[in-house]
């Protein structure tokens, strides 16, 4: 029996493939509870993972997207775990409305102070973003040690973020630092379970900030 079959590329725009795509997206989806607002995200984050369980486990606090939109169209910070997320994210979208990403997970003073005290630099940096940064959002799709702290700093009144984007991906705390953010009464978008990472926390930026963009 032959199996080989001839492979023919596309000779599309990229625009159009990734139309395409996003149709391929909605039509494999099917049903499902997201709204209107939500949709937008829950595709990018699919057409990022090719990943339909991980799409169909986000979760949204309804007033979520909309605290976004506005964050970003303040020109709010947004601050990152990692620098994978700084790369990923279109800046130029951020700075139409003078806002921008920062990470401070490398700054030497908070190599130093992780040290001193024998923790994780994600906490030191979530701990330093809350004294520096004017930030609308906190996005985490590395460090679950990063949002349990920053959930701790929101419990005890340290810090009010506009909203967090909490998508840590791995084994240990992961699915439940996840647990822990759904019961803020905050803005907050999630997802069940230990998948996430930082191409899907840019992915979630990245629409968000379409979405500011599109209300111009």
């Amino acid at each position: 029996m032959d199996f080989k079959t001839e492979f023919k590329p596309l000779t599309v725009q990229p625009q159009e493939i990734e139309g395409i795509s996003f149709q391929m997206i909605k039509d494999e989806l099917g049903e499902h509870p997201f709204t209107e607002e939500q949709f937008p995200i829950v595709q990018r984050v699919i057409h990022a993972s090719a990943d339909f369980e991980l799409g169909r486990s986000l979760v949204f606090q309804p007033d979520a997207v909309q605290a976004g939109i506005e964050a970003i169209r303040a020109g709010k910070r947004v601050v990152a775990d990692v620098q994978m997320i700084q790369a990923g994210v279109s800046q130029d979208r951020l700075k139409r409305f003078g806002g921008g990403i920062d990470v401070y997970i490398s700054d030497p003073d908070v190599i130093e102070e992780a040290k001193r005290l024998n923790t994780t630099r994600a906490i030191i940096s979530m701990r330093k973003a809350i004294r520096e940064a004017d930030a609308g959002i906190f996005a985490i799709g590395n460090a679950p040690t990063a949002l349990l702290e920053l959930i701790r700093m929101v419990k005890e009144g340290e810090a009010k973020p506009g909203l967090i984007i909490g998508l840590p991906v791995g084994f240990v705390s992961a699915a439940e630092s996840k647990d822990e953010l759904r019961k803020l009464d905050i803005p907050y978008i999630t997802n069940i379970g230990r998948k996430g990472g930082s191409t899907i926390v840019v992915s979630v930026i990245n629409a968000l900030s379409l979405l500011a963009v599109k209300q111009d």
